[in-house]
């Protein structure tokens, strides 16, 4: 392990470079390892969010050892871990179906990014969960891979929609018309 800036700027090179090319288990471990690193360093809030990107990646690609040891390491910064089963990480969050079905409608991250008062970076940070967890590399994969989860969300949505919709006077009734 290399010391000091030299270090994280080649770890953060690593990332960048890994993060343009398909080979995901080696952008997980690159983050591993670089969380792995801040923690050593005393960097404990940098190390969180490496660390965080590294066990998601790990634990959706099923490589149990290396998700194990990123785990850890969070748990060594003070994080509370949640252990992960294999079968549950392809069940996409609420906030990852809702995105993953504007990105299906055709919307841009930019655009997704103001509907939901999100950043741009957290809406990209979601959709590559997304697309590991589906099994899919593009947005034109979405549409294909999601009718199940966008139904989902949408019928969760419609149901809290029509409960607090339910509670305001109709159109047709009116308080004093007697009608």
């Amino acid at each position: 392990m290399s010391d000091g800036a030299a270090a994280e700027g080649l770890y953060r090179e690593a990332i960048d470079r890994l993060g343009r090319t398909q080979l995901r288990p080696e952008l997980a471990r690159a983050h591993l390892l670089y969380g792995e690193w801040l923690r050593r360093a005393g960097r404990r809030t940098d190390a969180r969010e490496q660390l965080r990107k590294a066990y998601e990646m790990l634990t959706v690609m099923g490589v149990g050892g290396f998700a194990e040891r990123a785990r850890h390491e969070l748990l060594a910064t003070g994080e509370n871990v949640r252990k992960r089963r294999v079968e549950t990480t392809g069940d996409l969050t609420a906030q990852e179906a809702q995105i993953a079905r504007l990105a299906g409608d055709g919307l841009s991250n930019q655009e997704i990014s103001t509907q939901l008062f999100l950043s741009p970076r957290t809406v990209e940070w979601h959709l590559r969960k997304v697309f590991a967890k589906l099994g899919i590399s593009s947005r034109r994969q979405l549409r294909g891979a999601l009718p199940d989860a966008s139904h989902r969300s949408r019928t969760t949505s419609s149901r809290g929609c029509e409960q607090q919709i339910s509670t305001l006077p109709s159109a047709g009734s009116s308080t004093g018309s007697g009608a």
